[in-house]
């Protein structure tokens, strides 16, 4: 059910221009109705985007609102690190679409809308795109990626750009997840010394703590689903392709993609139809066209009815948490299917997955070094980064080091045969084996835990996962994942993983939606110290 913002009013949409224009509130008028309604971490995107749309709110006061809650819960108050910087602009990019709708246009539920973007991905302005690392600290190349550029079309105010994992978890073997030079430790508030993983740890604690309608990640394996699931949102990273990668800083061109992460699947789907679509400059965009559609279209508690919903049981799922999900399912009308995904050979696939990581990483960075514009940042290789990190060793290095891009320097290029016979058996081996699961159970989508409760953060010791992780057999064949929260374990959050085929990227988000209006499972964080596990 919508939350009624305040008054019911005709649908924008449906409106002539000078109706349209006639119904925009004051920015007075708009902060009053807002507060009247409850704070705005109450609200999720599609409910701002409504309130929007009826005449009821407006981007200025819902964007500094943000701003204020940002000051309140980031900057202050928990502290959580996720934020690294606000766009100077952000209110000028309000005003801007609230112009727009007093002039009698208005561009969809993206409209006004304030978003965060992760620190690897370009966007215009005076912040300096630096995945975390002090190496990228005057890397302002004031151009927009792609994806960056659509959801400007569709409307969106860019407020912002969020803490990571830096260089997106993969400088070394013993990172602490959430941790970049460049913002510090990234909090989970649900528990502040809690992980709140990684790589796109700001963006998952920042949707958690509504410092934005919505937020930006980025996924190699597990980048998106697994900050979503440990700080109890959702996260969806789409079919490899869908979203262009464009201007980020990558780290493999065979599994890399942009994905929403937000406090409702509705918004990641809001979020979704803005990104997607083909990117001349990105050849695994070149289908993106043709399968890209309204990804909220069509969202309804009865997408369960007559789908068969496949089911992988980790031995370290949360058995009580998990045989209430599917109930949920059945109760929703899911036919469900127990498979049998014991023959997968997860260590041949991690350890081709691995090697074809590192020799993209040292291939595709030193792309994207040479591609800035002229005398922003010094460093055009894997090496010269490594240099850096020795040279600033106080600071870049000072918990844990980069033993991984070591390594991957090694790496002899692209036309490799032993990278290529990695490439082909690690992607044929996840590939085949999800089809072969979807197709010889007829199943429409896999379901299983996301991931394990959060682990206390402990700088210089690495990361201490437990639980299950469901990100590595989509992550390498490229196929669509959801993350929905599922409640909590000890209680911390995680989430019940939807995984569909190439390509059925809606039809994901239709059997998550649905599994979340059964479920009602998300729950708000409180911002505690810490939690005792249970």
């Amino acid at each position: 059910m919508k939350l009624k913002i305040a008054l019911a009013l005709t649908c924008a949409l449906a409106q002539p221009a000078a109706v349209l224009a006639a119904t925009q509130p004051s920015t007075a008028q708009a902060t009053a109705n807002l507060t009247k309604a409850g704070s705005i971490e109450n609200f999720d995107l599609s409910q701002l985007a409504d309130g929007v749309e009826d005449g009821t709110l407006n981007s200025e006061a819902i964007t500094a609102a943000y701003l204020a809650r940002i000051a309140a819960v980031d900057d202050s108050g928990p502290t959580l690190n996720a934020v690294i910087a606000t766009f100077p602009d952000a209110l000028d990019q309000a005003r801007a679409m609230d112009a727009e709708l007093r002039a009698g246009t208005y561009r969809g539920p993206m409209h006004g809308i304030p978003i965060l973007v992760k620190d690897n991905v370009e966007v215009a302005g005076p912040i300096a795109t630096t995945a975390g690392s002090l190496a990228l600290a005057g890397n302002i190349t004031n151009r927009d990626a792609p994806f960056i550029a659509r959801l400007r079309a569709a409307g969106a105010v860019i407020l912002g750009k969020t803490n990571l994992s830096e260089w997106a978890n993969i400088r070394s073997d013993n990172s602490t997840s959430g941790w970049s030079a460049v913002g510090g430790l990234t909090k989970n508030p649900h528990a502040l010394d809690r992980n709140s993983c990684g790589s796109s740890s700001g963006s998952g604690s920042a949707a958690a703590a509504a410092l934005a309608a919505g937020t930006i990640g980025t996924e190699t394996d597990g980048s998106i689903t697994c900050p979503a699931g440990v700080n109890g949102v959702v996260g969806f990273k789409p079919t490899v392709g869908l979203v262009s990668r464009r201007y980020v800083v990558p780290i493999s061109h065979s599994q890399d993609t942009a994905g929403p992460i937000t406090r409702s699947v509705r918004d990641a789907a809001i979020m979704l139809t803005a990104m997607a679509g083909t990117d001349p400059q990105d050849a695994a965009t070149v289908d993106a066209d043709r399968w890209r559609g309204n990804y909220a279209a069509g969202l309804s508690v009865d997408a369960l009815k007559g789908m068969r919903v496949g089911v992988i049981r980790a031995p370290t799922a949360d058995a009580v948490l998990f045989d209430a999900a599917i109930a949920k399912l059945k109760d929703g009308g899911a036919e469900i299917v127990v498979l049998d995904a014991s023959k997968i050979d997860r260590q041949k696939i991690g350890q081709g997955e691995f090697k074809v990581l590192l020799a993209e990483l040292k291939a595709d960075l030193a792309s994207y070094l040479q591609g800035l514009p002229e005398g922003l940042v010094p460093h055009k290789t894997l090496a010269d980064v490594i240099a850096f990190n020795t040279a600033h060793a106080d600071k870049e290095l000072q918990h844990f080091g980069q033993n991984t891009f070591e390594t991957a320097d090694k790496e002899k290029g692209l036309d490799d045969p032993a990278y290529l016979q990695a490439l082909a058996t690690s992607r044929g081996l996840a590939t085949n084996a999800l089809n072969q699961l979807f197709a010889n159970n007829k199943v429409d989508v896999i379901i299983a835990q996301t991931n394990g409760p959060a682990w206390v953060s402990t700088l210089g010791k690495g990361d201490a996962f437990s639980g299950p992780s469901a990100s590595q057999l989509p992550a390498v064949a490229g196929f669509p994942h959801l993350t929905v929260p599922m409640g909590l374990s000890s209680g911390l959050p995680v989430g019940l993983s939807f995984i569909g085929p190439k390509w059925h990227d809606h039809n994901v988000l239709k059997a998550g939606f649905a599994y979340e209006q059964l479920s009602k499972a998300r729950v708000t964080p409180q911002f505690p110290a810490t939690i005792a596990s249970k």
